[in-house]
């Protein structure tokens, strides 16, 4: 969807226009970032209440849809934050599989969702791969990993955050996927 640059702010046929054609994608990639799709709803809403305040600032001649990818993003870390929704709790290969890959009971599509989650996290880098397994699967905290690698906490929030960057890059596509079958 294009939108005309000719206006100097965006008018409501316009911002129709743009709720219709991005809100249910918006959606999606807000849920899986806050895994509720409630509350997913709620953020995008939030995004174009501010685009529509916002419609007199808004340059038509820049990219609308990264701006509200990019607002959508970080109405997301927010609510994440606000809301304590990181969680460090043990989460298995298995339980990111029911979680993301439990769309149809199927056993071939199950076991397929589940190759793929150990092959994203098989291809991780070394280190990130290591303080990931420590972590997730061995219950560790980031301090004790620490100690055992005879790093700083630091180094290790570093090595898990571009781990699960990583991880949520490599997966991107196959959740977005999972999360609109989901949706519709």
């Amino acid at each position: 969807m294009e939108l005309k640059t000719s206006y100097k702010k965006l008018d409501k046929k316009e911002f129709e226009e743009l709720f219709k054609s991005y809100f249910v994608m918006l959606c999606a990639y807000a849920g899986t970032f806050v895994k509720d799709h409630d509350s997913a709803k709620e953020i995008v809403h939030d995004v174009f209440i501010k685009v529509w305040e916002k419609r007199e600032d808004i340059d038509l001649n820049k990219s609308v849809k990264s701006y509200l990818y990019s607002s959508v993003h970080n109405r997301c870390l927010n609510y994440i934050r606000d809301n304590k929704k990181f969680d460090r709790e043990n989460v298995s290969v298995d339980d990111l599989a029911n979680m993301y890959g439990n769309v149809d009971n199927d056993k071939l599509v199950e076991s397929e969702n589940i190759a793929k989650i150990k092959e994203a996290i098989d291809n991780l880098p070394g280190k990130c791969k290591q303080v990931f397994i420590m972590n997730r699967f061995e219950n560790l905290k980031y301090r004790e990993i620490a100690e055992k690698q005879n790093v700083s906490v630091k180094t290790v929030e570093s090595q898990m955050s571009k781990a699960l960057k990583i991880l949520r890059n490599e997966l991107s596509e196959f959740l977005f996927c999972l999360l609109l079958l989901l949706f519709f």
